[in-house]
């Protein structure tokens, strides 16, 4: 959708998925997307403009740190669109920050790193208010072991088992920056175990269900089901008889931070 005389925002924003049905728009289901647009047509009072979002987030799956694009014909103060957005959004949406940006502005092609949170206890049950953003395993991990593995990520490897949804031009061998489980000391409430951990990973990109994919292999390394040797082995593009079935839930997932070219 182009306009003679365009105007293009940046919107930094941030929300709680556990209701979502993901990011981008879809038939009968409730999506970040939806809200942002449905709430940009009442403020606006037209539905003349496009919206295009800087990461895909899956059903549940929450951002602290997230970027849309926004194209209209009509020009709007920014510090007015913040307040007006935030005053009408739902209270899991929220927005950071808007910017007018230029014609040049490349949204998809602007990001050039995405940092991961995935938030996990283990060893109890947590308390039910954890649940949008942590995923408690009952059973006792060995996360020394899956510290172990979590480095196996890092540097360029074939991800064809951790992902699926695939086509023809799917690129497979991606690039992973850094990898770690860390002990949770950001995220805190009282209702949160005592001890919980992070999985914080790094890249320029990420394939459908792969880091979910990534942190489902460490949980079944944790538990036992899994060595080193056959995490290291489905990361070999050659090792087809390994079928990776195990996809961590959506909950625990955090778009964290994006980082801007």
């Amino acid at each position: 959708m182009k306009y003679i005389d365009d105007y293009y925002y940046l919107i930094q924003l941030q929300y709680l998925g556990f209701r979502f049905h993901g990011w981008q728009k879809q038939p009968d289901v409730k999506t970040v997307q939806e809200y942002l647009e449905k709430t940009l047509r009442f403020i606006f009072n037209h539905q003349n403009f496009k919206t295009l979002g800087g990461s895909r987030t899956d059903a549940m799956v929450s951002a602290n740190d997230a970027y849309c694009h926004v194209t209209t014909k009509e020009f709007y103060d920014t510090k007015w669109l913040t307040n007006e957005l935030n005053k009408n959004l739902p209270r899991d949406i929220n927005i950071i920050n808007i910017k007018q940006v230029n014609a040049s502005f490349d949204m998809i092609g602007a990001v050039k790193l995405k940092e991961y949170h995935y938030l996990f206890s283990h060893g109890e049950r947590n308390h039910p208010f954890a649940a949008p953003m942590m995923v408690g395993k009952t059973n006792t991990l060995d996360i020394d072991l899956m510290q172990q593995g979590a480095k196996l990520f890092e540097g360029k490897h074939n991800f064809k088992k951790y992902t699926k949804k695939t086509s023809k031009k799917t690129i497979f061998e991606r690039e992973v920056f850094s990898s770690e489980i860390i002990k949770n000391n950001l995220y805190t409430a009282n209702f949160f175990p005592k001890e919980s951990y992070i999985y914080k990973v790094t890249g320029p990109g990420f394939m459908h269900y792969q880091i979910r994919m990534m942190m489902g292999s460490l949980f079944l390394l944790g538990s036992g089901k899994m060595d080193l040797k056959t995490l290291e082995k489905t990361l070999s593009d050659w090792n087809d008889e390994l079928v990776l079935k195990e996809i961590a839930p959506a909950s625990g997932l955090i778009l964290h931070k994006n980082i801007l070219k």
